[in-house]
C-alpha cells in the first residue's frame, strides 16, 4: 500500500470523491433537520462545513493535509456554535489518517485523541467551576463532552490503526508470495539448466563416438579404395565429410546447450569480445594482451568463442581464490589454425590458506571445454607463477578423435 503524507500527488480516486459527496449529503441532511446550534447563524456554519468536505477529497492522497483542514474547520465550527455535519466528517478524517497516512501515525493520532479528550474535561470543568456550577453539574457535563471528544476522535483513530495494520500485514504477505514464487523460478531454471548440461554430456558420450567411428572408418576405407571404384569412394568420401561436420556441429550444439537457457533465448551471448568487460569486473590488477581483431572476433565459430571467454571467466575466478600478491596477465592470441588463450597469475605462498577453497572442478570443466573442441588446455607453475594455456581449433579436425 503507497503511503501518503502532506501533499496530493495525484487527483483524488473516485473512492474518495464518493467518500465526500455521501459526507456532504449526510452533512446537508442533518443541517435540513436542525441539528446544529439553535443560536448560531446557518451562513457561517456552511464555511468550515464546505471547506472540511474539500479537505474529505484527500483523506487518502493527502491525508495529513486533509486533517490539518479538518481540525482548522471543526475549530472555527465550535467558535461559530458547533454542528454535528462538520464532526462526522472530522471522523472520517481521523480514520483516513491512520490508514493511508504514514507509518505510526495511527499510534500518535491515538495518543493525541486521548490527551485532546482529557483536555477537554480539564478546560470544560474549570469554566463550569468558574461559573459557579456545582462540581456534580460540572463533571456530569465534562463527561458527556468527554465522551463525545472520544467518540469523535478515539474511535475513527482505533479503527483506523487496526485497518492499518490489517493492511499493511496484508501486503507483507504479498510480497512474501511474490518473493517465493522468484525463489520457485529461479530453482526452475537451475532444474533446467542442470538437466540441460546432463543431456549435453550425454549427447556428447553416446553419439561423438559413432560419428567419431565413422570419420575414422571412412577415412580408413578412402585410404584402402585408392583410386578404384570411383562410385564407391564418392559414397565413402560423402560418408565421412558428413559426419566430420555432424560433429562439429553437434560439439556447438552441445557449447550452447550447456550456456543458454529456454526462458532467456534473446540474452547475449558471451565471447571474447566480452573479455574487457570481463578483466574489469574482476577485482583483480589484471592486464589484457589482445591481438585479436575485430575481423579475427567475427569469424570465430559460435563454440570456440564461447570457450575462450568461458576459460578465461573461469581462470580470472581461481586467480581471485587462490593466487598471491601480483599482477594477473591474459593473453589472447591467433595462429593459423586456433585461437589461444593464456592466464598468469602469481603463486601463493607456501601454504597458502585461500578464502575459498576449490574443488578443482573449474580445471575439470575448462579442460573438457576445450577437449570438446579438439583442443588443448594445460595449467600449473611456471616458474613463479601459474599459468592456464588453452588453444582452440577454428576447425575441427578432419578425423575427430
Amino acid at each position: 500500500m503507497a503511503v501518503t503524507g502532506w501533499w496530493p500527488r495525484r487527483l483524488p480516486p473516485r473512492r474518495d470523491v464518493g467518500s465526500a459527496a455521501a459526507c456532504a449529503a449526510v452533512g446537508a441532511v442533518l443541517f435540513a433537520v436542525g441539528l446544529y446550534e439553535p443560536n448560531a447563524r446557518l451562513a457561517l456554519l456552511l464555511i468550515p462545513f464546505c471547506a472540511i468536505v474539500g479537505a474529505d477529497l484527500l483523506r487518502s492522497t493527502a491525508p495529513l493535509l486533509a486533517l490539518a483542514v479538518g481540525v482548522a474547520a471543526v475549530t472555527a465550527d465550535l467558535l461559530l456554535g458547533g454542528s454535528i455535519s462538520t464532526w462526522q466528517v472530522f471522523f472520517d478524517l481521523v480514520y483516513a489518517a491512520c490508514v493511508y497516512g504514514p507509518r505510526g501515525a495511527g499510534r500518535w493520532l491515538l495518543g493525541g485523541s486521548v490527551v485532546v479528550s482529557l483536555a477537554a474535561l480539564v478546560v470544560l470543568l474549570a469554566v463550569l467551576r468558574a461559573d459557579g456550577q456545582s462540581w456534580r453539574l460540572a463533571l456530569q457535563a465534562g463527561v458527556a463532552i468527554g465522551m463525545t471528544a472520544t467518540l469523535v476522535t478515539v474511535l475513527p483513530a482505533t479503527t483506523g490503526a487496526v485497518v492499518r495494520v490489517h493492511r499493511d500485514q496484508l501486503a507483507e504477505h504479498r510480497e512474501h508470495a511474490r518473493q517465493l514464487a522468484r525463489l520457485t523460478e529461479l530453482d526452475h531454471r537451475a532444474a533446467v539448466a542442470a538437466e540441460r548440461a546432463a543431456m549435453a554430456r550425454e549427447l556428447h558420450d553416446v553419439i561423438a563416438g559413432h560419428l567419431t567411428a565413422i570419420a575414422v572408418g571412412s577415412a580408413a576405407a578412402l585410404r584402402v579404395a585408392g583410386d578404384s571404384a570411383p562410385a564407391l569412394r564418392e559414397a565413402v568420401q560423402l560418408a565421412r565429410d558428413n559426419s566430420v561436420q555432424g560433429l562439429t556441429e553437434m560439439r556447438a550444439m552441445i557449447g550452447l546447450l550447456r550456456e543458454s537457457g529456454a526462458d532467456e533465448p534473446s540474452v547475449t551471448r558471451p565471447g571474447l569480445a566480452g573479455v574487457a568487460q570481463l578483466v574489469d569486473a574482476a577485482g583483480l590488477a589484471v592486464t589484457l594482451h589482445d591481438q585479436l581483431t575485430e575481423a579475427d572476433r567475427t569469424a570465430l565459430p559460435t563454440a570456440v568463442d564461447l570457450a575462450g571467454y568461458r576459460i578465461v571467466q573461469e581462470a580470472l575466478t581461481n586467480a581471485l581464490k587462490h593466487a598471491g600478491p601480483g599482477p594477473v596477465e591474459v593473453r589472447l592470441g591467433r595462429t593459423a589454425a586456433a585461437v589461444t588463450v593464456q592466464v598468469e597469475s602469481p603463486l601463493a605462498g607456501a601454504d597458502p590458506d585461500p578464502a575459498v577453497p576449490g574443488s578443482g572442478a573449474g580445471l575439470i570443466g575448462m579442460r573438457e571445454r576445450a577437449t570438446l573442441l579438439g583442443g588443448t588446455l594445460t595449467a600449473g607453475p611456471d616458474g613463479t607463477r601459474w599459468a592456464v594455456r588453452a588453444s582452440l581449433p577454428l576447425r575441427a579436425p578432419e578425423a575427430a578423435s
